[in-house]
């Protein structure tokens, strides 16, 4: 898909869009699509999804800056409302679909275990920089631990 056809099929819709980045030889992929397409189903009537081979779209990855697959977008109005980068599990992805089928603010949730792992990556990073006078290594702890707490954060 070229970018002309891309930006017809955008301007076709009505509904908002949700853009699915995959290749075949990707194993996170090939993993997810099962999820998109089932959750595609799910919201047909609220949302308009398209999944885009990255192998034959080029210049659309090159337009959105699309560096690493799987990554799924979303469209409101044809404006980038929200971005997921790398293989996530159901719940995400069904948060993303609700999401901009209500008309909210469009994000993956962040998980127990994510939340935990940050605070201890953080905490002990803090440590061995405290503990051997690294202030830069406490310094990226510190920051780990915050985006453990508050994961709306842009860092």
């Amino acid at each position: 898909m070229n970018k002309l056809e891309f930006q017809q099929k955008i301007s076709a819709s009505s509904k908002p869009v949700i853009i699915d980045f995959w290749a075949t030889w990707c194993g996170p992929c090939m993993m997810t699509k099962p999820i998109l397409e089932k959750l595609a189903k799910e919201y047909a009537e609220k949302v308009e999804f398209m999944p885009i081979n990255a192998d034959d779209s080029r210049e659309v990855l090159e337009q959105f800056r699309v560096f690493g697959i799987p990554t799924v977008i979303t469209l409101r109005n044809g404006k980038e409302v929200g971005r997921i980068t790398g293989a996530q599990n159901a719940t995400n992805y069904r948060a993303m679909f609700e999401a901009l089928a209500e008309g909210r603010e469009v994000k993956a949730p962040l998980t127990q275990f994510d939340r935990m792992l940050r605070l201890g990556a953080g905490a002990l990073f803090i440590m061995v920089g405290i503990s051997t006078s690294n202030w830069l290594i406490a310094g990226i702890g510190s920051i780990l631990a915050f985006m453990g707490i508050y994961d709306r954060c842009p860092i």
